[in-house]
């Protein structure tokens, strides 16, 4: 299976064994939309839900980051996914929290994990079939299993900022990098980790939705100065749209690239930490 799938794809998939859909649509929370409600309005048929407010390290007084190993596999076996299962996740949501599942469950030892190009939007406007409800779910086996070389802490930031091993790509919008507007978080800084690049996470999508094409994206890389062949650690406010910046990278042939899980909330919170603006 490939990391991309298009819809004409999945709606040919529809009913395998093997295959899991998944919705892992998340909002800001200011964005007055709730994706468990609207998951249950209409969703891909067999899809089922996954909360990724929930799938959060609920002792770490830093957002959004990863889960323990135990909690992850046991919220994945309620939700149908296994070992061995092929599973694709899709997203209606700004954020292309998609690509944030894709990470976890990377992570966390699967094996065959795919993003649907376009999203539900694209599957709506080709008319496909939607169900409404909550699907009924059997429990499956999920090893519970954590690879943390594609992970990386503040202590690893902090020393990339003198060893300068690998590139550090910031996927918040171009006036949050650069300090032009204030961080959304009232005890956060303004501004970026020093020597990192921005590239927005919107950048590597087309005006409908759909993903660049790997040349495309190889491009947008390029021109920011980031070369593929070398390390690189994507990061942003909370770790949601970094990884669409990893998901990018591997859809155009990186084979080293890492997320920084606090990113800027943690970083821009520490007073001890470097920052730069403009």
């Amino acid at each position: 299976m490939e990391l991309l799938v298009s819809t004409d794809w999945l709606a040919n998939e529809l009913g395998a064994s093997d295959l899991r859909i998944v919705d892992a649509t998340k909002f800001m929370p200011d964005a007055g939309r709730n994706p468990a409600a609207e998951y249950e309005a209409g969703h891909i048929p067999g899809a089922v839900f996954m909360d990724l407010g929930e799938l959060t390290d609920t002792n770490s007084p830093i957002d959004n980051m990863l889960p323990p190993a135990e909690k992850f596999a046991s919220r994945m076996q309620s939700l149908g996914l296994g070992d061995g299962s092929r599973v694709v996740l899709y997203d209606d949501s700004p954020l292309k929290s998609a690509a944030r599942a894709w990470w976890m469950l990377t992570i966390f030892g699967a094996h065959e994990v795919a993003i649907l190009d376009g999203g539900i939007a694209k599957w709506k406007a080709e008319g496909r079939p939607l169900e409404t409800g909550k699907e009924a779910l059997r429990h499956r086996h999920f090893t519970v299993w954590k690879d943390e070389k594609d992970v990386r802490t503040k202590a690893d930031l902090l020393a990339n900022l003198h060893s300068k091993d690998e590139q550090v790509v910031d996927a918040r919008p171009a006036d949050r990098f650069s300090g032009e507007t204030p961080d959304p978080r009232g005890n956060t800084a303004s501004g970026h980790i020093p020597g990192s690049t921005n590239i927005p996470h919107s950048s590597f999508f087309n005006a409908d939705g759909t993903w660049k094409s790997s040349d495309e994206i190889k491009a947008i890389f390029n021109d920011a100065g980031i070369d593929l062949s070398k390390p690189l650690v994507t990061t942003c406010g909370s770790g949601m749209t970094a990884a669409v910046v990893s998901f990018a990278a591997a859809l155009a042939g990186a084979e080293k690239t890492a997320l920084y899980d606090g990113s800027w909330a943690e970083w821009g919170a520490d007073a001890d930490t470097p920052k730069e603006t403009a």
